[in-house]
């Protein structure tokens, strides 16, 4: 058996989505514009397909599809690499954007990126044959970081994340580690950018950059590390 899907995604125009795509590397391997546009992408193994939709409107978009790969840490910096290279910085909010790298409570690791045309591409690896749900931690930030990434990445409520992290934030008699506070900071920050509140991604993003990390502690931090240069790039200090 050798049957395969290939997800046949809208966008309003062809040619901005092939721009994004063949910045991170994709190669445009079929382009009609009559009967009606229509065009397609690869990268290894990966076959995306696009159609123009005159009244498809890329802010409302809710198509999707997902991507397994087995070095999903390469495929994110090559990409990264190559949308700084063709936009002058990592997009991280409106469209196109690419999200964070990070592991999942549902045993993947994986990333978000938003084309154009709005169509939200998942890219992940495995990290459990459990795909089911993990209940959330019993310790209090740990606990917060669960529903908050959740909320902002998977069910995409950013002001649900912020109110979640802002609640754990405020909180007098418990404080989180270093890494903690930094991933909830990062997470703030990112989700008041897509939130247009452009004060708090400021100050969150300061607090962060001021919090001091041992050499053991940057390392398991290193996803958020990526992320803050990301964002720090999009609202400078």
């Amino acid at each position: 058996m050798n049957e395969r899907t290939i997800p046949i995604l809208p966008c309003r125009t062809i040619q901005p989505v092939l721009d994004f795509y063949t910045a991170l590397g994709f190669e445009v391997t079929f382009q009609q514009r009559s009967p009606n546009p229509y065009a397609v992408v690869e990268y290894g193994g990966i076959e995306l397909q696009f159609f123009g939709l005159k009244n498809h409107e890329p802010s409302e978009s809710i198509s999707t599809c997902y991507v397994l790969t087995e070095d999903v840490d390469r495929m994110y910096e090559a990409f990264r690499a190559g949308l700084k290279t063709a936009y002058g910085r990592v997009p991280t909010r409106g469209l196109p954007r690419i999200g964070p790298l990070k592991d999942m409570s549902y045993g993947v690791r994986q990333f978000l990126m938003t084309d154009p045309g709005g169509n939200c591409i998942r890219v992940g690896r495995r990290t459990s044959s459990d795909q089911s749900h993990r209940p959330a931690p019993e310790e209090t930030f740990a606990r917060a970081l669960h529903h908050a990434s959740l909320l902002a990445d998977s069910k995409d409520d950013p002001a649900a994340a912020a109110k979640v992290i802002d609640r754990a934030l405020r909180l007098d008699d418990e404080r989180p580690s270093p890494v903690q506070l930094l991933r909830l900071l990062v997470l703030r920050a990112d989700v008041a950018g897509r939130l247009g509140d452009e004060g708090t991604a400021a100050s969150a993003l300061t607090e962060a950059a001021a919090i001091h990390l041992t050499t053991e502690e940057r390392e398991s931090a290193r996803d958020s590390l990526v992320r803050l240069g990301d964002l720090r790039a999009v609202n400078p200090p």
